[in-house]
């Protein structure tokens, strides 16, 4: 078992890693398919607006800007990039640390698909699973494939992690002594 701090690097590691396959997955769909990538600022924007109780708009492109909202987005993406990575290791345990499977972080992040479809695309004005964009099957189908590679990148992240931080094998866990 990891000792805390360990368990929480290498989720914090995990949820990074897994984050940035899945944004490295939406510049390559971008270069090699014209799939536009995700705008984060728009994310920004309605996280910027929370403090005045606006929660839910009918156009995120309409509402007033807010200061910083690219950088506030992007942190966002991430932020919640770790959580998901938390929320998968509290799922499926320890082991996708330190013996990853390709099969559950794959499951779980087509899973996670369900807070764009269900929180934030309604919150923007999209509608339920983008119903409201002219073409709402080709944003479900980018919202699943990147999700598909978020979860692709867990494994990715995982399998990394396991390799370039071994338990037993001077990992922080194994330097102290339970007497020390």
């Amino acid at each position: 078992m990891l000792n805390r701090n360990e368990l929480i690097l290498r989720i914090v590691l995990l949820g990074l890693g897994a984050t940035a396959f899945m944004d490295l997955w939406a510049i390559a769909a971008d270069a090699l398919f014209g799939v536009p990538q995700s705008n984060f600022a728009l994310v920004g924007r309605w996280l910027g607006h929370m403090p005045d109780g606006m929660f839910v708009h009918d156009s995120i492109r309409k509402v007033t800007l807010v200061t910083n909202e690219a950088a506030l987005g992007w942190t966002a993406h991430y932020i919640v990039g770790v959580i998901f990575a938390a929320v998968f290791v509290a799922l499926a345990g320890e082991r996708q640390l330190l013996q990853p499977g390709p099969i559950a972080p794959i499951v779980f992040g087509l899973i996670t698909v369900v807070a764009p479809f269900f929180i934030l695309q309604p919150a923007l004005g999209l509608g339920i699973m983008a119903a409201n964009k002219p073409n709402p099957d080709a944003a479900r189908l980018k919202s699943l494939m990147s999700h598909f590679s978020f979860g692709l990148g867990l494994y990715i992240a995982a399998y990394a992690l396991s390799r370039l931080m071994p338990k037993g094998r001077g990992s922080v866990s194994d330097q102290v002594s339970p007497a020390e």
